[in-house]
């Protein structure tokens, strides 16, 4: 493979692209020569306030405009489209009106029953639970709150809610009462959405047990709207527990029932559209807030350039409602694509469950993280054999960065046409900084660049942009999607510790990457769970690489601890594809695998056997929590409910207290 380039698109498929059309108009509209996608990108990042504002006239964004600069002053305290007003779901439901009876969204649940609902029937469901959210007393700023899946409903109430002026918060229901109520209780909300049931894992769990614990926690909440979900017939109990806590209830079904046009609340362009969350692996989750506007303005670009796909193309994104990539899923309705949901496990009933879903619906993107894609190549399974994926044009992956042997897996098993897209971003901006576009061809192990008008770079210790170095991955400009504020931080204060601590107008976002020549860039992990041994900086992804595609290895995690006496621990859990063989045979495999394909610097201190590696919900290595226990954090304080699996979790909190107290 020529420069590790596994596919590359042809002149003519790059002259097709909307990114090229758009950087043609700019062209003409500005008298520019830009040719490439990093003309392209410069131009965006020289000249941000211009971009913004072309993104806005050239995506006809419905809305006021502001009678200033789209955007002025540095981070953290940017100020964006002052005067402008502008609603998020009048946007998104803009293709009501031409595309009403072609289908904006699919819900599947884990039979893979399908229900749909038109451009026409999703505009009106939407007026229809706006109009009962007005009419309970709902008003601008409130909170509306769902511990909801990942279903249409979802995405009928963001949208019903956004056209109000309120803001929206969604929890996944598998997080359970104590995370919901961490989550949902600093918010205050007036409303709560629940389910009634949930087919998963094989069976139906009954979610109405959970609703009269969450109304004794949420004391704040007036109204309750049930989803009857697994039609289980539930609502007279719902009204029983609902009035011991005084709260009136409706069902969502019943509410909908008789469609209507939305009435939408043009907004301030940084009024809360919703409150993402930080993991809370190590305390209470962070609510971040970010703008109507904003995200307009970034979906926009995003789902018109970087990802477009045709309208009513299917995009199916691998998601929990609790994960950013659902709101991405959301906001791919901007430019008319159709959104395929689902709501049940991510391989129940084999490892080619999402494949069946991407034939089914016949899907062109398809977004997931990761360890779906290692899941199925572990499985042994070659999907173009099995299943028609002769639409997929895209594959997008986030979460945690893709083994080498998975990118060369996709090209031979899954397509050799498919654009492989790796992106890295993060609730904190519901976006991306770095990652794809349609122009430049995929390289293994490698994000193509910088996104359009996302300031990019890696500085070194010093706070010196560097090539070919390993450093922390910053950004230089602000991003409309920047958190307007985290929840109940008053005086910004856990805002700017968290990004700005380095320096007060530099954005650090606390991963350990490397920018190439050709600006591409590698991303290593999470730098507060970077290994530094002897002083030198390596990223434990470098070693994942080369340890998770050893045959006799089915997963492993590595930590690096600066402990209290100056010394240094770094083991690193292996679990084995096979428990019954041979560990100390496997234990020295990968010790020289890792010396001859790595390094010798690599080699850990110890070698463990695990069953399993500890995963959040969103199928990211919880390397930090475990690290600062072995660096003498009480057990105790690890949240255990963003855990995929608590008793994996747990595992690993013991062993770092026995270490700790040894």
């Amino acid at each position: 493979m020529r420069d590790n380039i596994l596919w590359e698109p042809s002149p003519d498929t790059i002259q097709a692209t909307a990114m090229h059309e758009f950087m043609q108009a700019m062209n003409t509209k500005h008298h520019l020569a830009m040719d490439t996608y990093l003309d392209l990108w410069n131009w965006s990042v020289s000249e941000l306030e211009q971009f913004w504002t072309d993104i806005w006239e050239y995506f006809d964004i419905i809305g006021e405009k502001p009678a200033g600069p789209m955007v002025q002053g540095d981070m953290p305290h940017a100020q964006w489209a002052q005067g402008a007003r502008v609603n998020y779901a009048e946007n998104i439901l803009r293709h009501a009106a031409t595309m009403a009876d072609q289908e904006a969204i699919v819900g599947l649940d884990e039979s893979l029953n399908r229900t749909a609902l038109t451009w026409k029937q999703l505009n009106e469901q939407v007026g229809a639970l706006a109009h009962h959210l007005r009419s309970i007393g709902i008003r601008q700023g409130d909170v509306v709150a769902a511990a909801l899946p990942n279903i249409p409903q979802a995405i009928v109430s963001l949208l019903a809610t956004a056209a109000v002026g309120a803001i929206w918060s969604v929890v996944n229901v598998d997080f359970g009462v104590p995370g919901i109520v961490t989550r949902f209780k600093q918010l205050q909300p007036k409303v709560l959405l629940t389910i009634d049931g949930l087919e998963l894992g094989g069976k139906v769990r009954d979610q109405i047990g959970d609703l009269d614990e969450l109304l004794g926690e949420l004391d704040s909440v007036t109204h309750h709207v049930l989803v009857e979900n697994t039609k289980t017939s539930a609502a007279d109990t719902v009204q029983h527990i609902a009035s011991k806590h005084n709260v009136d209830t409706a069902v969502f079904g019943d509410v909908v029932a008789n469609g209507q046009e939305p009435e939408f609340a043009a907004v301030d362009f940084s009024h809360p559209l919703w409150v993402l969350y930080s993991s809370g692996t190590t305390g209470t989750p962070k609510g971040i807030v970010q703008s109507q506007g904003g995200t307009v303005l970034e979906i926009a670009k995003s789902f018109g350039l970087h990802y477009k796909v045709g309208q009513g193309e299917p995009v199916y994104i691998s998601t929990s409602t609790t994960w950013m990539l659902w709101n991405m899923l959301v906001g791919t309705l901007i430019s008319g694509a159709k959104a395929v949901t689902y709501s049940g496990g991510v391989f129940v009933g084999g490892a080619g469950r999402q494949f069946e879903i991407l034939q089914k619906e016949q899907v062109a993107m398809f977004g997931c993280g990761a360890a779906i894609l290692t899941g199925v190549q572990d499985a042994g399974i070659v999907p173009k054999d099995q299943y028609d994926l002769s639409r997929l044009t895209d594959i997008l992956v986030s979460a945690s960065p893709l083994p080498a042997h998975t990118w060369k897996w996709v090209y031979e098993a899954v397509s050799p046409d498919v654009r492989l897209r790796s992106d890295s971003g993060g609730t904190d901006v519901c976006s991306v900084f770095v990652g794809s576009n349609p122009m430049d061809p995929v390289r293994t192990n490698e994000l193509m660049g910088p996104a359009l008008a996302v300031a990019a770079d890696v500085y070194d210790d010093a706070g010196r942009s560097v090539i070919d170095e390993v450093g922390e991955l910053v950004i230089t400009k602000p991003m409309p999607t920047m958190p307007l504020y985290f929840w109940n931080d008053h005086d910004g204060s856990r805002y700017r510790d968290a990004y700005f601590s380095e320096d007060p107008h530099i954005w650090y976002h606390g991963d350990f990457a490397t920018q190439t020549e050709r600006q591409s860039f590698v991303i290593h992990g999470r730098s507060d769970a970077t290994l530094n041994r002897g002083g030198i900086r390596m990223g434990s992804s470098d070693l994942y690489q080369v340890v998770n595609a050893m045959e006799s290895v089915s997963a492993s995690m590595v930590i690096g601890a600066e402990l209290d006496d100056g010394d240094y621990y770094m083991p690193l859990f292996v679990v084995p594809a096979d428990p019954q063989s041979d560990l100390q045979a496997l234990k020295d495999d990968v010790v020289d695998a890792i010396r001859t394909e790595l390094s010798p610097r690599y080699v850990p201190d110890e070698i463990i056997i695990a069953p399993g590696v500890p995963m959040t919900k969103t199928g990211k290595l919880m390397e930090v929590p475990i690290k600062r226990v072995l660096q003498g954090m009480e057990a105790q304080k690890v949240s255990q409910e963003s855990a995929a699996d608590p008793s994996v979790l747990q595992w690993y909190l013991d062993y770092a207290q026995d270490y700790t107290t040894a």
